[in-house]
């Protein structure tokens, strides 16, 4: 296949300087005359391929993750190809670089590390010019994609008041990286509407608003307003929430979602791949997601996100009546399980449908507070799955797996909580205490465990990256005006559907990580087809194209050949 052509407007320091366009030592002898590059550059001219082994090896020499993450930085804003080429060839190695567990500690040190913007900052004081702020950055442009955070939870370190500008970036990444989406297309943001945290308010170098953090009214309407300008100037756009706080993600998510194609990785994008994996449990013991009771330990937003997409899974595809499928779901917080006579003052809005009533648990000892443990709640319940995500390390004790495995065969355990060392049970021991019985996944990678047979049983990673790239990317690629339950239910199906495990009962309940961008193609390609079923599309393609569309839209670092326009190139 022929290089694409590209015709570009650039020359000499300024296209060098632009991380787009610049190819550096691989320009060609040709381009470097038309473009007034020689002199400006040394003789040799290189392949992407030596360009990514020079590369790679002065990462290596980063002995830190810190350091290897500042690095990266570094090469996006040089050169945008040979920063994707890189990360692809070693996905595995550099993903936890670019994104977590790395990218958090970048995050918290972002006033100190700060060299050049990577996004749209859009302050709560220049409410007033948002709109001509907001254009200066995007006219002319085609934004597909827009990732906003507003930083108030991020990635497990809490409030990082504008540093959140580095997870919407990171986000964008991802979504180019193993989605497909041309990086020229997405939009990071952040909201800075301010800081609670003192570590940062006290810091002379904080680069963000030095302000408390604006609640209530005054924060509706500054979302609102920047929420309106994405819809009124990019209207097929997918509008990507990321890490805003437990008050406020799943409140902002009902507000928009009928409106736009917005969506909530925390919330949904968990939600979706834990389906997926449950659904490729089910799979494995030939059941029915209505056929099994669901345990949920910790039920903050991903808790919660879980549920829904896992209760509006059960009445899509079971046809269970909401309330009969709702039923099935018991959820434990920091005050034990979610019940009524916990009180007003323990139960938060967002969890009251799951609130369980008092008389069903009479029977049931409580401790001192009037509350009701995890291992009372398996005993009496029997779940057939198990789902952590509480960052409540080693919760599932012996006692706990243990007493679940008596109550089922084939026991569904997720301990999804990150980083790997707040676990709630290492795998391995979840193994060994059900004797190789239970169907297993987390959301840190492990090691494989041993079958009884002395097999490698794989351990899946319930991560998020397998699924949220292909949803968002099918919802762009059919400019749907809404992200819909039903679309990413067809796309956790699709990713279900590839579990190694529905071919052997041994092997993991997800595809590895390292094909994750095509396990993404093919849940767009899902996204899509539902999308134009549905009615929620808006293009003229039918169902049967929509494979074709994907596969035609996806973005591969590629230089291509330039030639020179100074009237019609790109800038």
């Amino acid at each position: 296949m022929s290089p694409t052509q590209y015709r570009v407007a650039l020359r000499g320091e300024e296209l060098l300087d632009n991380p787009r366009l610049n190819k550096g030592t691989a320009f060609t002898l040709a381009e470097r005359k038309e473009f007034g590059l020689i002199g400006r550059l040394p003789s040799r001219v290189n392949t992407l391929d030596e360009q990514c082994e020079r590369a790679y090896a002065q990462l290596e020499g980063r002995e830190s993750a810190i350091r290897k993450n500042s690095f990266l930085q570094s090469l996006k804003s040089q050169n945008i190809v040979l920063y994707y080429t890189l990360l692809s060839r070693h996905l595995r190695e550099l993903i936890p670089i670019i994104y977590t567990p790395t990218e958090a500690e970048a995050i918290s040190d972002y006033s100190h590390l700060f060299r050049r913007s990577e996004g749209l900052y859009l302050t709560f004081p220049n409410q007033d010019t948002m709109e001509e702020d907001f254009l200066e950055q995007t006219q002319g442009r085609n934004i597909d994609l827009v990732v906003v955070s507003d930083s108030e939870a991020i990635l497990g370190i809490g409030d990082q008041g504008v540093g959140g500008i580095g997870i919407s970036s990171a986000k964008s990444v991802i979504y180019s990286l193993i989605g497909g989406i041309d990086p020229s297309q997405a939009l990071p943001v952040v909201l800075d509407v301010g800081t609670d945290n003192e570590d940062l308010l006290n810091d002379h170098l904080y680069v963000g608003w030095p302000n408390r953090r604006v609640r209530g009214q005054e924060y509706d309407q500054f979302v609102d307003k920047f929420v309106q300008l994405v819809r009124k100037h990019y209207p097929h756009s997918l509008l990507h929430f990321e890490d805003f706080g437990v008050t406020n993600a799943h409140r902002l998510l009902r507000r928009y979602k009928d409106t736009h194609a917005v969506f909530n990785d925390d919330i949904q994008g968990t939600g979706a791949v834990t389906l997926s994996c449950v659904m490729a449990a089910v799979g494995v013991t030939k059941s029915r997601l209505a056929d099994q009771r669901y345990l949920i330990y910790g039920a903050g937003s991903a808790g919660l996100g879980i549920a829904r997409q896992l209760r509006d899974a059960i009445v899509s595809t079971d046809g269970v009546e909401r309330d009969k499928a709702t039923a099935l779901f018991y959820l434990i917080d920091r005050n034990g399980l979610i019940k009524q006579s916990l009180g007003e003052d323990k139960i938060r809005e967002d969890q009251r449908e799951w609130v369980r009533s008092d008389e069903e648990w009479a029977e049931v000892k409580e401790n001192g507070n009037g509350e009701i443990g995890l291992l009372e709640t398996v005993k009496k319940v029997q779940p057939t799955v198990l789902i952590g995500c509480s960052t409540h390390a080693g919760a599932f004790t012996r006692e706990v797996i243990e007493a679940m495995a008596a109550g089922c065969e084939r026991p569904i355990i997720l301990p999804l909580s990150n980083p790997s060392k707040l676990v709630e049970v290492d795998p391995k021991n979840a193994n060994d205490w059900t004797k190789g019985k239970a169907l297993l996944a987390t959301g840190s990678p492990f090691p494989p465990a041993k079958t009884p047979n002395g097999r490698d049983y794989i351990i899946a990673e319930c991560n998020n990256a397998l699924i949220y790239p292909g949803l968002g990317f099918g919802a762009m690629i059919s400019k749907s005006r809404r992200m819909t339950d039903t679309m990413i239910i067809a796309g956790a199906r699709r990713l279900a559907s590839l579990a190694p495990a529905l071919q052997d009962p041994d092997d993991a309940l997800l595809p590895d990580f390292a094909d994750a961008p095509q396990v993404n193609i093919e849940v767009a390609v899902a996204v899509a087809e539902q999308a134009v079923e549905e009615g929620s599309a808006d293009v003229t393609w039918t169902k049967e194209e929509a494979r074709a569309r994907v596969k035609a839209a996806i973005w591969k670092p590629d230089y291509g050949v330039y030639v020179f326009d100074e009237a019609n190139g790109l800038k």
